[in-house]
């Protein structure tokens, strides 16, 4: 079983706390979004409108409405997807991605364990991450 870090929603048995069969991610998500959730894709640089998004609220994630990031730890990282320097409490889980020529660290929901994207030891203080972010893996509420 692959190591996770997070709430604990990853069960012994390796599941989420919100599954669904892969007919009903299809049902409920667009091409891109299931490439990305489900398939762990990476969306194109500088293509997310979540980039610019600077109003206050939350970023939920698209596979099952969980908050998992605040606009309080958004910043520009210049990539071109959104980043933040941390999630929200207990809602991301991370596990090794051997897929390149390094180890990176994939990020994901701790609910339904939909792909985000990975963190990096590049960001900003207090924390030095950056949480790089599939602006199609997320949708954003406004707080009021």
């Amino acid at each position: 079983m692959l190591a996770f870090a997070g709430t604990g929603a990853l069960a012994r048995d390796g599941s989420f706390e919100i599954t669904r069969t892969e007919a009903q991610w299809r049902a409920m998500l667009s091409d891109a979004e299931y490439a990305v959730l489900r398939e762990e894709e990476t969306e194109t640089p500088f293509t997310s409108p979540l980039n610019d998004e600077t109003r206050k609220g939350f970023y939920h994630c698209k596979g099952c409405d969980l908050p998992v990031y605040s606009s309080k730890h958004k910043y520009d990282s210049g990539t071109g997807w959104p980043s933040f320097w941390k999630s929200m409490p207990d809602a991301v889980g991370t596990k090794p991605d051997n897929t390149l020529f390094a180890t990176r660290t994939e990020v994901h929901c701790s609910r339904c364990g939909s792909h985000f994207g990975h963190i990096f030891d590049d960001g900003p203080e207090p924390t030095g991450k950056r949480h790089c972010l599939n602006g199609v893996s997320l949708k954003f509420m406004t707080t009021a």
